[in-house]
């Protein structure tokens, strides 16, 4: 089974935590009391912010390492990591297409509701069927994550269009899940590959295998007795 080569794991631990550093470090610079829960992580990277190059910076540094991933994650199937890749490729957008002070910006949207689609939908698309897939792309695993996820980005989209009060708590749960799961497949294909040595060696070998091939082993020395003994009663009878 491929692995994941290290870069592609230090990009998947390094998402999440450049994720919630950043809306946390972000919210604290802002002036007076800023609301997590009722506004959005755009906000804090929109025009008119207070020091919005932190949440700039923790955008492009999470979308990059998503593509980043998803160039790594050889185990997954194809389109699966197309869409990984995609959903860091818009991200990338989302960063470079901040808010403007009023109003909204439509590629800003566009681009953002790209990402959530693909971000959401890549664990159905990476499943791999073989006996060897790992826990993380399994069907099972990623039809749930996929699922839940899915439900998470409707009450998002509610949220926005209802203009709810939670759209900040939404869209923090939405985008800390989709990134917390690539990690969570990243270390499940890392710890098959690294038991898969120790698993085959550990596996015993069963007795009537055993059996057979202590017999040919006893077959072929009594053959090789057989034969010395010939050669030493050949080399007695010349003359």
């Amino acid at each position: 089974m491929r692995t994941v080569p290290w870069w592609g794991v230090a990009s998947a631990v390094v998402a999440p935590c450049a994720l919630i550093s950043g809306w946390s470090i972000a919210a604290d610079l802002q002036p007076g009391s800023f609301d997590a829960v009722s506004r959005s992580i755009s906000t804090l990277a929109a025009y008119g912010a207070t020091d919005r190059w932190v949440m700039t910076l923790a955008l492009i540094v999470v979308s990059g390492c998503n593509a980043i991933t998803g160039l790594a994650l050889l185990p997954a199937a194809r389109n699966g990591r197309i869409l990984l890749v995609a959903g860091g490729i818009f991200g990338l957008i989302v960063a470079v297409s901040p808010q403007p002070m009023d109003g909204s910006s439509l590629r800003h949207e566009i681009a953002a509701g790209l990402s959530c689609a693909s971000m959401t939908a890549w664990p159905l698309f990476g499943i791999r069927r073989e006996s060897w897939a790992p826990l993380g792309l399994r069907p099972g695993p990623s039809a749930w994550a996929t699922g839940i996820v899915a439900v998470i980005l409707a009450w998002f989209c509610t949220e926005v269009v209802t203009g709810g009060d939670m759209i900040g708590l939404a869209e923090r749960t939405l985008t800390g899940a989709q990134t917390v799961w690539v990690l969570v497949v990243v270390l499940t294909v890392a710890g098959a590959t690294w038991r898969g040595p120790a698993i085959r060696q550990a596996v015993p070998v069963p007795a009537s295998q055993a059996a057979e091939s202590g017999s040919g082993a006893a077959g072929g020395e009594s053959a090789g007795s057989g034969a010395a003994g010939s050669g030493s009663a050949r080399s007695r009878r010349g003359p």
